[in-house]
């Protein structure tokens, strides 16, 4: 095996360890290399990195080696971990939140009375990634929390305004939430492949 390829081979081991990292015996055990050779490799790597400006750096933490990010570009890796439309939802979170745009303001307890499961996590996701919010209290005993959609809701999926969201007039029983509620999940996860698709266009 020649220089330059151990070193990619490294690369690569280091990248699919994440935080956990490597240690010097046990990258030379995968890679049947002597430790010196690893080590002078491992110290290669980090300077490369380092000289060519590269968007990751070579750590050493407690005897084991790892790939990070720069902490200076910390504020654009904020910008990605809080922007809506670049995280997937799960289908409880984006069909908790289809009831939430038909129904608001709506209590947890009515989004749970139509899923028929609890939805205390799913509300959680979305009050997180700022898709819903509180826009009151229900008068009712305990003054549940209301919960309706934000503008993040409406940049997320695309939409000028509510009435741009697929109309009950399609449903043939709306009697039928369970059915309804599917179908709903369904409208709106083709908006968000829509909207994902067209962002990623822009971008290229």
């Amino acid at each position: 095996m020649d220089y330059p390829t151990l070193k990619s081979i490294i690369e690569g081991l280091l990248f699919l360890a994440g935080e956990e990292g490597l240690t010097v015996k046990q990258i030379a055990e995968i890679t049947e290399q002597r430790p010196e050779l690893v080590t002078d490799c491992l110290e290669d790597m980090k300077n490369d990195m380092q000289k060519e400006g590269r968007g990751l750096q070579m750590l050493k933490l407690a005897g084991r080696y790892q790939l990070a990010t720069l902490s200076d570009h910390a504020p654009y890796f904020e910008k990605l971990a809080y922007s809506p439309a670049r995280v997937s939802l799960s289908q409880a979170a984006l069909e908790t939140l289809a009831i939430i745009a038909y129904r608001q303001p709506i209590t947890r307890v009515e989004i749970e009375e139509i899923r028929g499961v609890k939805s205390e996590r799913a509300i959680h996701t979305l009050v997180n990634k700022e898709l819903i919010e509180e826009t009151g209290r229900a008068d009712a005993i305990g003054r549940p929390i209301l919960y309706g959609t934000t503008k993040a809701f409406m940049e997320y999926f695309g939409l000028g305004s509510l009435d741009e969201l697929p109309q009950p007039e399609l449903f043939e029983d709306t009697d039928q939430l369970e059915e309804e509620t599917q179908l709903l999940f369904s409208k709106l996860d083709e908006q968000q492949q829509l909207t994902i698709e067209d962002i990623e266009y822009k971008e290229e």
